[in-house]
Formats: structure tokens, C-alpha cells, sequence
């Protein structure tokens, strides 16, 4: 066997459906925990900076932070190796690798593990849409903030109508109701929209939503495959154990027929043409 052909073997056995689930699983939760974390750090910032004077006022939401931001560690290390035992099992279950790298195997635990993983990341993709839906909710503040600010600059040519316009942080539960100032308006709240804290943090949440959606997108990606793939090995081996009953039943036919002289004759009926 030449170079070209060994590599062609190889290539052929690689499960390139799950390669791409996982590639969009990575890249999707890259951008989810890098963007997130970096995000959540400048949003407390911005809280601290424009919408609350007091320590006592955001104390909370910084412990919020704090706390999310370890989620964040701890779904950057399971699904980095979730996405590597995906990858494994894909490789395990590929077609192309059964016909490349010799004849059709299942055992009952390889079925057994390959349902658990069905199950597994369907519930992954289940809670993770959650966690997509969740993952709008700043998107929305910011996009509201960002409207204001529009309007705001729209009417700069009347003063008493921009000071009515405001962005409460208070009514979006990021601070108690005592908080002062809790919000921004007018020229402060403009001023506000034109920092680079402000658009960049805006930006990573819009990231860290797109890399949900992309993470949702692979999980649901993985579950259909799984699922077909497991299907397949199911079909696979019925035609498998069909194969070998009809040839169990032609060797027990020829050994009959050689005890008899030859002279058994087919168990099905034959065509008789009219005499």
C-alpha cells in the first residue's frame, strides 16, 4: 500500500460531521466564557462608575459577578472535555471508520454508552437553550441603553425633553431600590454611551449571545448525530444477523442434500409449466 492510498485510508475514516459539531462547540464556547467573563468585569465597573455611589448598593451584584464568573470557569472545563469524548465517540461510531477499519462490530456496552450519550447531550442542549435565553437579557438592557442614547441625541435641541429620558438600572433588579443615583439621564446618560467602556461591553455581550447561539447550535448538531449514527449501528447489525441466517441456512441445506445423494430437493415451490 503507497503514501496516496494510506492517507486516503485514514481520511476516510475520519467522522467529519462530529469534527465539525465539536469545532463549533469549542469555538462557540471560546466565545460564550471569554466574552462573558470580560463582560460581566466591565459591566460592574460601569455600575460602579455612573449608577451607584454607595459600596453597599452594588455589593450584591458584585458578589452576582463574582459568582458567574466561576460558572463561567467550570462550563469552560466541562465542555472542553465533553467535546473531546463527542469527538472520541464520533470516531468510535462513524460509518466511514467501520467500512475503512475492518469488518461491523457492536457490542452491547458500546450501544449502551452511545444512548447514554444521546440522552446526556440532549439534556445538555435543553439546558443550554436556557442558558441562550438567559444570555439576551443583558443584550436587551444594553440595546434599550443604546435606543436612549439615540433619542437623545436626535432632541439635543431641547434640553427639558432629554433630561426625562432614562435608563433606571434599578428596574432591571441590577440594583435595590434605594440606590442612588440608581440611573442616568439627559447628557449624563449620552455621555455614558459615547465611552469606549460602554461600547465595548456592549459588544462582548453581543459576542458572548452569538457563542450561546453557536454552542446551542452544535449541542443540537451532536444529539441528531448521535442519534443517527446509533441508528445505523442498529440497521447495520440487523442486516448483519439476516446475512448470517441465510448462510447458516444454505450450509444446513448443502449438508442435506450431499447426506441424501443429492437428490434433496428446494423446500420452495417450483414453476411447473402446463403439459
Amino acid at each position: 500500500m503507497g503514501c496516496y492510498d494510506c492517507c486516503m485510508r485514514c481520511l476516510g475514516g475520519v467522522p467529519y460531521c462530529s469534527l465539525v459539531a465539536t469545532l463549533l462547540c469549542f469555538s462557540g464556547i471560546a466565545l460564550f466564557c471569554g466574552c462573558g467573563h470580560q463582560a460581566l468585569t466591565e459591566t460592574e465597573r460601569l455600575i460602579e462608575t455612573y449608577f451607584a455611589r454607595n459600596l453597599q448598593d452594588y455589593i450584591t451584584l458584585a458578589y452576582i459577578i463574582q459568582y458567574f464568573q466561576y460558572v463561567i470557569y467550570g462550563l469552560a472545563s466541562f465542555f472542553f472535555l465533553y467535546c473531546i469524548v463527542l469527538l472520541a465517540e464520533g470516531f468510535y461510531t462513524t460509518s466511514a471508520a467501520k467500512q475503512t477499519f475492518g469488518e461491523f462490530r457492536s457490542t452491547m456496552c458500546g450501544r449502551c454508552l452511545s444512548s447514554t450519550f444521546i440522552v446526556v447531550t440532549y439534556f445538555l442542549a435543553v439546558l443550554w437553550l436556557l442558558m441562550f435565553a438567559f444570555s439576551a437579557l443583558p443584550v436587551y438592557f444594553f440595546y434599550n441603553m443604546d435606543a436612549t442614547c439615540h433619542t437623545i441625541e436626535v432632541l439635543t435641541e431641547t434640553p427639558a425633553s432629554i433630561n426625562q429620558l432614562c435608563v433606571d438600572a434599578r428596574q432591571y433588579g441590577l440594583l435595590p431600590w434605594n440606590a442612588v443615583p440608581g440611573k442616568a439621564c439627559g447628557m449624563t446618560l449620552s455621555t455614558i454611551c459615547k465611552t469606549r467602556e460602554y461600547r465595548m461591553t456592549y459588544d462582548l455581550y453581543i459576542a458572548a449571545f452569538a457563542g450561546a447561539g453557536i454552542t446551542l447550535l452544535a449541542l443540537v448538531h451532536c444529539s441528531l448525530l448521535l442519534a443517527v449514527n446509533q441508528m445505523f449501528l442498529k440497521l447495520k447489525e440487523l442486516k448483519h444477523v439476516e446475512v448470517e441466517e441465510e448462510r447458516r441456512g444454505l450450509d444446513l441445506y448443502g449438508r442435506l442434500q450431499r447426506d441424501r445423494g443429492g437428490t434433496l430437493c428446494s423446500p420452495y415451490l417450483t414453476n411447473i409449466s402446463d403439459s
